[in-house]
Formats: C-alpha cells, sequence, structure tokens
C-alpha cells in the first residue's frame, strides 16, 4: 500500500574456517523501536545452525528454532534465513543449465515439510561464484519470491555485494538491502561472538 520502513544495522561475519564453520553477528541501530536488537548466528558445516535474538525492549534472549529460519527477518521480506545461509545439505542439488557466464542450479529440499517452497533455482556467476539471482517456486510451481544481487563491487579482493532486493510476488511487497563500507580482516576474535555479544556487541 506504499508504506516504507527502514532499518540500519551493522552485520559482523568471522570465517571460523574456510568454508566451513561461520559466525554472523547482526546489530541494529535505527529505527528507536529496533535499536539494540540483536542477532547471533553460529553457522555450522556439519550440523544445523544455532541462532538467537536479543530484544533490549523486554531484555530478553530468544533462541531462534529451525522452524523460524523462514519467517520475516525483523519485518523485512528477507527471512532470517536469507541473511545467515540456507545450509547446503538440507537440499538436493543439480546443474539444469550452463552458459558461458553462469551456472543455474536446481535445488530440492529433502524435508518438503519444513518449508514453504517447492524448489528453488539459483544463477551463479562464475567468476566470482556468487548467487545472483534466486527464485523460489510452490508446489504447483509458480514464482512466488525473489532474491536478486543488483550491484557487485570489489572490495579488498573480494567480490562483495553491494546492494540486493527480495521480492514477494504474492503480496506484491519487496525490500532493498544497501551494504556502506564494507571491510575485511578486522581483526573479530571468537568472544566477539559469543552470547556475551547479545548484550554487549564488539564496537571495533
Amino acid at each position: 500500500e506504499g508504506n516504507k520502513q527502514m532499518r540500519q544495522f551493522v552485520i559482523y561475519r568471522q570465517d571460523v574456517t574456510d568454508g566451513g564453520d561461520q559466525n554472523f553477528l547482526v546489530v541494529f541501530s535505527r529505527p528507536s523501536d529496533v535499536k539494540g536488537t540483536v542477532f547471533l548466528v553460529h553457522k555450522k558445516g556439519q550440523s544445523d545452525d544455532d541462532r538467537w535474538l536479543y530484544l533490549p525492549a523486554l531484555d530478553l534472549e530468544k533462541r531462534i528454532a529451525a522452524s523460524d529460519n523462514r519467517s520475516s527477518f525483523v519485518g523485512s521480506d528477507f527471512f532470517y534465513e536469507d541473511v545467515s545461509g540456507r545450509h547446503p545439505k538440507a537440499d538436493a542439488h543439480e546443474i539444469i543449465e550452463q552458459t558461458d557466464g553462469f551456472y543455474v542450479i536446481k535445488s530440492t529440499p529433502k524435508d518438503a515439510d519444513s518449508v514453504e517452497f517447492a524448489y528453488y533455482t539459483m544463477r551463479i556467476d562464475k567468476r566470482t561464484f556468487l548467487p545472483m539471482v534466486v527464485n523460489y517456486f510452490d508446489a504447483q510451481g509458480k514464482k512466488y519470491r525473489q532474491v536478486e544481487v543488483l550491484k557487485v563491487e570489489e572490495i579488498q579482493g573480494h567480490a562483495t555485494v553491494m546492494q540486493s532486493k527480495v521480492s514477494n510476488f504474492n503480496t506484491g511487497g519487496h525490500t532493498l538491502m544497501a551494504f556502506r563500507k564494507p571491510q575485511y580482516d578486522i581483526g573479530l576474535e571468537a568472544e566477539d561472538f559469543s552470547s556475551r555479544a547479545l548484550r554487549k556487541p564488539p564496537t571495533k
């Protein structure tokens, strides 16, 4: 209906093992109703991820169950799973198309009852290996959701997503995400992603 909402936050990410475990911390600063909200993820290569949400107004730490991964991320069209990534082992993958610049992969969930989609396709850039477009389809084969990368820049030698958009074709809504001033190798420690960081996130 033409309504808009804005969310501003900082994302910290630590690669614990190369190509494996990762830690994520998302710290919200604006607007006032979400200021101080913190989303923490321990992403695991061999098992389910651990996710927590801290709500400062209630001084409450909430564990996010696997069943909530496909829920709205702070009122946006992004899901919790979009922010920290879906576990590759949750789906069966096959290459259905290949061009000079892209792989197109179809992914079907192994546990169909745990998600709202029947399958999704990814258009992956062969040079950067970034998924540039992800389309989600329902049981009738109708595309109802899309996540797309709008802008990529080279930052400190890394191809980095600077703008992305998720569209919900069922509601007509969409969410734009824009990144500013990304930095790599800033010396994050394991304690920056501990449960204590929910109430006292890093300031570096």
